[in-house]
């Protein structure tokens, strides 16, 4: 098995990307119109979904990858800049184009059900956090890891269920600031990361 420090970096990293505090904003836009309980189902079964899309990515990405000839090293060099790029619009408080674009955010406002598309993909499991679990799952070999990794989804997961549930109280006991300042904070982080992705994916490819 990994060092215990080597799961937690993981789930941190995966909690990064996904950036629960980010995503209050806009679900409670989303969700205007929506009673609590309308609210709390839309939040378990976005939850659900990025559970399910995090897990299938972490089972068979690195099949995917083989099967369109990508090298592992390349996938860690562009997963590495996409990462990057969406690190830079966190520290400027902002969402990256990848997780949401101004077409999407007004087609989701004439939707019945937003839980899945766009909360769940892109918003949250959009091609960040897809692209992290996928180089980490090339990254560790057994059973028993896959197996942890497939829990760290699970509770990345259950931390955005109670992210999202909480929306309106965390919305107001932080405030726009609060969330901001959080978010760039994660953003900091995720550039650490991403220049690991792509130094890796370098080193591998120009060895």
């Amino acid at each position: 098995m990994l060092a215990w420090n080597e799961y937690v970096k993981i789930i941190i990293a995966l909690i990064v990307i996904i950036d629960p505090l980010g995503a209050i904003p806009i679900f409670i836009g989303l969700t205007a119109g929506q009673t609590d309980a309308q609210r709390g189902r839309t939040a378990r079964v976005a939850s659900l979904s990025v559970a399910i899309i995090l897990i299938v990515s972490c089972l068979i990405g690195e099949w995917i990858l083989k099967l369109f000839g990508i090298s592992i090293a390349s996938f860690r060099i562009g997963g590495g800049i996409l990462l990057l790029l969406m690190s830079i619009a966190m520290m400027n408080a902002r969402i990256s184009p990848a997780k949401r674009t101004e077409s999407e955010e007004e087609e989701a406002h004439g939707k019945e059900n937003i839980a899945v598309v766009p909360l769940a993909i892109p918003l949250l499991a959009g091609p960040g956090a897809i692209s992290l679990v996928i180089i980490y799952a090339d990254k560790i070999t057994g059973a028993v890891n896959t197996g942890v990794l497939i829990l760290i989804c699970i509770v990345a997961s259950a931390l955005m269920w109670g992210a999202l549930r909480l929306s309106v109280p965390i919305s107001k006991l932080l405030g726009q600031t609060g969330i901001n300042i959080a978010t760039r904070i994660m953003g900091l982080i995720l550039a650490a990361i991403s220049i690991e992705f792509i130094a890796s994916g370098y080193k591998v490819l120009f060895r």
